[in-house]
């Protein structure tokens, strides 16, 4: 609206944000998880909006809504499915550590530049995802996250080998670099291929890295040739058209804005693809990072 409306904002009295916040919303103190996984804490945001027929009215001057309750779009029915994994005992071991962390910060312990929350909360996110993330001596974990996955996706794509349905997995984190490190992509494709899924059908997003490779590739999804495709927020986001034969999304982590879920599951949830029905899987792992990412992505 500043942007868009600076003049009609100044003509109201509602130039600056807080003159805007007091007219249309409304702060809220309530109990939530902390962000390193463990206690809880009380937190102040901006929660609610107030006189919204006059904030609405106000918006439409500038802005076309179109919903997708509103447009009425043939797109598929999801059938969520949250699967909570029980943490190991070094994951458990290190969200204590990742608490201690952040109570040393909060006191003003520690020098910002030697640690600090952006880098307690990424050290969280890549706990909750893998182990080996943190540490690539540590074993593989039999209910890691990336373990649950391949044995759902592999599931699915054993009952739909006559449709040649596809599958989306996201993973922000751990993307491949190609220097002989610890991903969690190439984990995950080693284990379909120890179950018998040909290497061929499975790709990485990042190897299509112009635009020619990256059309070949979504029209090998479209056409059931590639039954796992796997990828990032940035590079699987928005731009990808490979509706048609989707069956599963798997989130493998969560990302930092509420509008990637939806870029994400854009994907599946679209027009055109020939399943009535999909299955989006969120993998969690208890007591960590991942609990509070998830609960804040539903506040927001």
């Amino acid at each position: 609206m500043r942007y868009l409306q600076y003049n009609t904002l100044q003509r109201l009295g509602l130039g600056h944000f807080d003159s805007w916040a007091a007219s249309f919303g409304e702060t809220q103190t309530a109990i939530e998880l902390a962000p390193e996984g463990t206690g809880y804490r009380a937190k102040t945001r901006f929660a609610k909006f107030f006189n919204l027929p006059e904030l609405i009215a106000l918006f439409k001057e500038s802005a076309d809504i179109q919903t997708p309750d509103m447009l009425k779009l043939p797109v598929p029915e999801a059938d969520y499915e949250n699967i909570v994994l029980k943490p190991s005992e070094y994951q458990q071991n290190m969200v204590q550590s990742l608490a201690d962390r952040a109570e040393a910060v909060r006191d003003r312990k520690v020098d910002p530049s030697r640690d600090n929350m952006l880098k307690i909360t990424n050290d969280g996110r890549k706990l909750a995802l893998d182990q080996r993330l943190i540490n690539d001596m540590l074993p593989d974990e039999e209910n890691s996250k990336a373990t649950t996955c391949v044995d759902k996706a592999f599931e699915i794509w054993e009952h739909t080998k006559e449709q040649k349905s596809a599958q989306l997995i996201f993973c922000d984190l751990s993307t491949p670099k190609g220097d002989g490190t610890f991903n969690v992509y190439e984990d995950i494709r080693d284990k379909l291929m120890a179950k018998g899924v040909p290497e061929n059908e499975i790709a990485f997003i990042h190897d299509a890295n112009t635009e020619t490779r990256k059309a070949e590739l979504f029209a090998k999804v479209r056409s059931g040739q590639v039954r796992f495709l796997l990828g990032s927020t940035a590079k699987m986001g928005a731009g990808t058209n490979v509706q048609d034969r989707l069956i599963a999304l798997h989130h493998l982590d969560v990302p930092w804005r509420p509008s990637d879920i939806e870029q994400q599951e854009g994907r599946i949830l679209r027009q055109g693809n020939m399943n009535d029905k999909v299955k989006i899987f969120r993998y969690v792992t208890e007591g960590t990072f991942d609990s509070y990412s998830w609960v804040r992505r539903e506040v927001a």
